[in-house]
């Protein structure tokens, strides 16, 4: 078969649907303290015990008033007298006789006996006298309790990935400690004997192991905890046991290499005897060779060989199924149109996964430029990229203008 062949290949969303169903939510329930549980994924609702705010305060410096005091004003300026102060902190518990009014600080107790804040600029103050010049709405400027939230409402749900925003959410709520499911565990494994670590000599014919270095940068921000194989030589016996300490280990095993049709490698070897694996020949471009499957402990992924293909691969397909696997809710990607200003060469039968900047022209509109050689060994490729585009499998050629599809690159590898 040759590399343009599409007969017998998976298409990239049966193949998603595929693994996201054959696999379910692995990691246990912990506590941790609001402060560590950024980037987890909660394992339970979390329901505000009281009503935020907890009770009606003012959102602006001025003054506190009883509406009933205005409506024989008649659109005319009124003066008030000031019987006391409300700060934030410090409330004021007197009472509000008619023709009377109250000073009062950003986040104050409104008095129970007020109903209404004029903010302070539209006051004029002569000792305990506030002249006010226009007629208020009932409850301008008041910060009802439960305005925000409401005693009992669910605030997050399970499966939610709690970022720097839901952490104040919840501390507003006196909230310490969270239940969350615990870091998906995730062994990383380069074979080969071609490959070398960095800062060893290279000899001919050698290359430097990259794709463990890219596999375990995009990891690391999905919050999982990574054990680091290194490189094995192709050795039977060492790959078997490497395969077989990392299953022990972790909940998911990837490795890049040794998946392609035909080649030889004790990788598949070690994998036949071991589980339950598929190798798939995925219609998408670069990242043809794919493999899923089950250990006897753990889920594994076999990545192509080639840098970029890895790395397609592994956003597109391993991460999502990682993230149900970690107990996180699935979000789809973002997509949105744009103008290519350059043309693309495909071919039909492939979903295409060209890297690209995108940016805004002079007339606002999106547009999009390819980054070069879309060649799956060319990595530069992806280092000057901030998209994907996306052109769909049974698309041809594109030329200059035409609106294609994009991707801009998530939290994970932007």
């Amino acid at each position: 078969m040759g590399c343009c062949d599409t007969k017998g290949l998976m298409p990239l969303e049966d193949a998603l649907t595929k693994l996201q169903s054959s696999v379910t939510n692995v990691c246990e329930s912990i506590t941790l303290p609001l402060s560590s549980a950024l980037g987890f994924a909660l394992s339970e609702n979390i329901k505000s015990p009281s009503n935020v705010p907890s009770f009606n305060n003012s959102a602006m410096d001025g003054y506190a008033v009883n509406i009933a005091d205005f409506k024989s004003a008649k659109n005319q300026p009124i003066t008030l007298k000031m019987v006391g102060k409300s700060f934030a902190g410090k409330p004021y518990t007197g009472e509000l006789p008619p023709g009377c009014c109250i000073r009062i600080m950003t986040g104050a107790v409104l008095p129970s006996c007020a109903d209404t804040v004029i903010m302070q600029e539209r006051a004029q103050a002569n000792n305990d006298l506030i002249t006010f010049s226009h007629v208020p709405k009932l409850g301008d400027n008041v910060r009802n309790a439960g305005e925000d939230i409401k005693q009992g409402e669910t605030v997050l749900s399970i499966g939610h990935k709690l970022t720097p925003r839901d952490i104040p959410l919840i501390a507003s709520l006196g909230m310490h400690e969270v239940c969350v499911f615990r870091k998906l565990k995730v062994a990383v494994i380069s074979s080969g004997d071609e490959l070398k670590n960095l800062g060893e000599t290279l000899q001919e014919g050698d290359i430097y192991d990259s794709n463990r270095y890219s596999i375990i940068a995009l990891l690391s921000r999905l919050n999982v905890e990574i054990i680091d194989f290194g490189i094995i030589k192709d050795d039977l016996a060492a790959i078997s046991n490497a395969i077989k300490s990392a299953d022990n280990q972790a909940d998911v095993v990837i490795t890049s290499g040794g998946v392609s049709v035909g080649e030889a490698d004790f990788i598949k070897e070690v994998l036949a005897e071991l589980g339950e694996i598929g190798f798939w020949k995925l219609a998408i471009k670069p990242g043809k060779p794919f493999a899923f499957g089950k250990l006897p402990n753990s889920q594994f992924f076999g990545l192509p060989g080639n840098p970029v293909s890895a790395m397609v691969t592994l956003y597109q397909l391993a991460v999502p199924t990682m993230a149900t696997m970690a107990g996180f809710n699935a979000k789809p990607a973002i997509r949105f149109n744009a103008l290519t200003t350059d043309k693309l060469r495909k071919a039909a039968g492939r979903t295409d996964f060209q890297r690209a900047v995108y940016s805004v022209n002079k007339n606002g509109q999106l547009v999009v430029s390819t980054t070069g050689s879309q060649g799956s060994g060319v990595f530069s490729s992806m280092s000057q990229s901030n998209c994907f585009i996306v052109l769909e499998q049974e698309r041809g050629d594109v030329e200059i203008g035409e609106t294609v599809t994009i991707e801009p690159y998530n939290a994970l590898m932007d």
